[in-house]
């Protein structure tokens, strides 16, 4: 069994680690970069559509900057489906109130380019319906952040359950600082990554304090730092190997996924190595503090 100081690094990774969350929570400000959400989140309609020939992102765009519309069309998201002569066509029209406007580009995009009917597929969400999907799916994180919070305090303890929390919230933001870095966009699939996030994370901490608890009942006389480290150095193999196995499918998804799957992907990459990096390196520090900090309390008493 190998024999690393994790917790005796955790001094250099801990500021390290509140330096990535605070800029990535600055990233988030609108007004600074902002998050990029999807329809799922702003409403609107996208087209797909299945070009006869090939056809350059800059002919699409002139011909969307020609069609009479409340919006400039010609900032719509236009995004390439590899492998086939497909475009994913992303506007902000309201299905509600430009369905004349949502119809004429989907006719003037078959008359343009020769594309057949079938060949043209089309998927709005309305305001209020997107308003309600993006309460729901904070709603979901930070429910099941609160439900964490209570299983972990009953099942171990307090303590316990804040390391694993705010490990979790240190993976979540980072995610969503290299979303908003890089603005990527943000719907449905990808929330639903961040919640597979906080169920790997979770995993991998809750192994790790389960080995923690153990060890403080089989060796009572060692001190909590030598208990935290070697819980840790036992359960390495076991997050490493999960890790792996986790990560190799992930990024053969993220590289032959497509566009489509792109964010997907790429939120479940973050979330596999900062998720086993916070298991480490951000719970046990958060726990080792407390304990001494609770054990001073007591001696003062």
């Amino acid at each position: 069994m190998h024999h690393f100081d994790f917790l005796g690094k955790a001094k250099f990774f801990v500021p390290i680690s509140i330096a990535l969350v605070l800029i990535s929570w600055l990233l988030v400000i609108p007004s600074v970069r902002g998050l990029n959400p999807g329809i799922d989140f702003t409403g609107g309609t996208e087209f797909t559509v299945d070009f006869p020939n090939p056809v350059s992102t800059a002919e699409v765009r002139s011909v969307l900057a020609s069609i009479p519309s409340p919006i400039d069309l010609s900032k719509s998201v236009i995004q390439d489906v590899a492998g086939k002569n497909r475009k994913v066509i992303t506007t902000q029209l309201d299905v509600e109130d430009n369905q004349d406007t949502i119809n004429r580009i989907e006719s003037r995009l078959k008359d343009q380019f020769n594309v057949k009917d079938e060949d043209v597929s089309r998927r709005s969400i309305g305001q209020q319906v997107s308003k309600e999907l993006t309460q729901k799916g904070w709603q979901a994180i930070l429910l099941a952040l609160v439900v964490i919070l209570i299983y972990v305090s009953w099942r171990f303890r307090l303590r316990y359950a804040v390391g694993a929390v705010v490990a979790l919230i240190h993976d979540v933001s980072i995610a969503l600082g290299i979303f908003a870095l890089f603005h990527i966009e943000i719907n449905l699939p990808t929330i639903a990554a961040f919640l597979t996030i906080i169920g790997y994370s979770l995993n991998d901490t809750i192994v790790i304090f389960d080995r923690i608890r153990e060890n403080i009942k089989l060796e009572r006389k060692s001190s909590v730092f030598d208990i935290i480290n070697k819980s840790v150095n036992q359960s390495l193999s076991r997050t490493m190997n999960t890790s792996l196995t986790t990560f190799i499918p992930v990024i053969i998804l993220f590289l032959f996924g497509g566009s489509v799957l792109r964010g997907f992907s790429l939120a479940l990459l973050i979330g596999v190595i900062v998720g086993t990096y916070s298991s480490m390196y951000i719970a046990n520090p958060i726990v080792y503090g407390w304990t001494l900090k609770t054990a001073k309390a007591k001696k003062h008493k």
